[in-house]
């Protein structure tokens, strides 16, 4: 693998690091410690511009090149939150936090742009500036959203942005990215079915919530299947089904459903809503019933843009040759996407090797990826902002 040197001769130490982190996981917008960690870190390379407390808890600093006379910034990305999973690997750095684990590899992500901020302080090989983002909060609590609604990108004038993620189940240190819609949209859906509650023997006199709810189920189907073009992709799952009812002879008041929704194209997003909301609302109806319909937007479709996806495959190429550019997406979420809205730039797939899936007891990093992690960031600036 070509990687860059000095992330050889620094591969055990950002291994130290990221098994650090690994053993004191913290949530959502609760990574202090991390945080602290990493302004440490950051400190100890000599890089004085930090700045705590974005996003709450989010760190960003700046490496300034060795010259500026472009006056351009390169924004990169890493994740810090962990997962309420009680950790089932074994290993002697596995958590020592009950309840909390690293089971997306974010301590991965942390430790590869720790590594590369070290080596860029150290060269500054680049016109320009480099803002390092340490984000809290990816896991759900919308960590990306809040430093952008706080002007991340404006108040340092960052014009692209680059982050990373670990793939399972990719060749260790390989990359995969493509243009367009990488990682899905996640919404929420809840509704809340009203019927009117009865005797089992006699639904005639009742109007029957689960077999409302059992319809309602049904028709969401053809929002995939009857709705979006065959050639986009968009999942309506429903998850939880719970009545006001837990006997064999009660039909149920109301029913509460939950689940989710998921596309890849905003259009897409947008006609699903549009189409789960009167399905819901006519086929209840027609059965007697009303409806309470709570659909919340969560994160948007995670878009690379075009020149910056090629941008980003370059890089890699020059890491790991055998780039794959048109890899498939996938329906998982990821809130790197609000700042993909804010300013161009690209999202690329780290792979992993055979481990388990992310969100799995099971699962760790793989460390043996971390240099090519630190050369494609480092890559992505010294190509980005060459020094004439």
């Amino acid at each position: 693998m070509p990687i860059k040197n000095r992330f050889a001769e620094t591969h055990a130490e950002i291994t130290a690091w990221r098994q650090h982190l690994h053993q004191y996981p913290e949530l959502l917008f609760d990574v202090h410690e991390t945080a602290k960690f990493v302004e440490d870190k950051l400190r100890s390379f000599g890089i004085t511009d930090i700045t705590t407390g974005i996003g709450r808890t989010g760190v960003v600093a700046v490496i300034e090149g060795r010259k500026n006379r472009s006056g351009r910034s390169i924004g990169l990305r890493a994740d810090m939150d962990a997962l309420p999973i009680t950790e089932a690997t074994g290993l002697a750095y596995a958590s020592k936090v009950p309840g909390k684990m690293h089971a997306c590899g974010h301590d991965g992500h942390t430790a590869i742009l720790l590594g590369a901020a070290q080596y860029l302080a150290e060269t500054r090989n680049f016109d320009g500036r480099v803002v390092l983002i340490f984000q809290p909060a990816e896991e759900g609590g919308g960590g990306g959203r809040e430093m952008c609604e706080e002007g991340l990108m404006d108040r340092w004038s960052i014009d692209e942005v680059y982050g990373l993620h670990n793939m399972p189940d990719f060749p260790v240190g390989a990359f995969a990215i493509r243009e367009g819609g990488l990682l899905a949209s996640a919404d929420t859906l809840e509704i809340k079915i009203t019927g009117k509650g009865g005797h089992a023997a006699a639904p005639h006199a009742a109007i029957d919530t689960n077999l409302t709810a059992a319809h309602v189920i049904v028709a969401l189907q053809s929002v995939a299947s009857r709705n979006v073009d065959p050639l986009k992709q968009v999942v309506v799952s429903i998850c939880a089904l719970r009545s006001d009812s837990d006997t064999h002879n009660v039909i149920p008041h109301s029913v509460m459903m939950k689940g989710t929704v998921r596309a890849l194209d905003p259009k897409v997003r947008d006609l699903a809503q549009e189409r789960i909301e009167a399905l819901v609302t006519h086929t209840a109806a027609a059965y007697g019933c009303t409806v309470d319909i709570n659909y919340d937007r969560g994160y948007p479709v995670t878009v690379n843009a075009a020149d910056n996806t090629v941008f980003a495959a370059d890089a890699a190429e020059k890491v790991t040759p055998g780039v794959d550019r048109a890899t498939a997406p996938i329906m998982a979420g990821e809130d790197f996407s609000y700042m993909l809205e804010e300013r161009p730039g690209a999202y690329i797939f780290l792979g992993n090797g055979a481990t388990a899936q992310v969100h799995h007891p099971e699962y760790d990093f793989n460390d043996e990826a971390i240099p090519a992690g630190c050369s494609w960031f480092a890559e992505m600036v010294e190509t980005r902002l060459p020094v004439a």
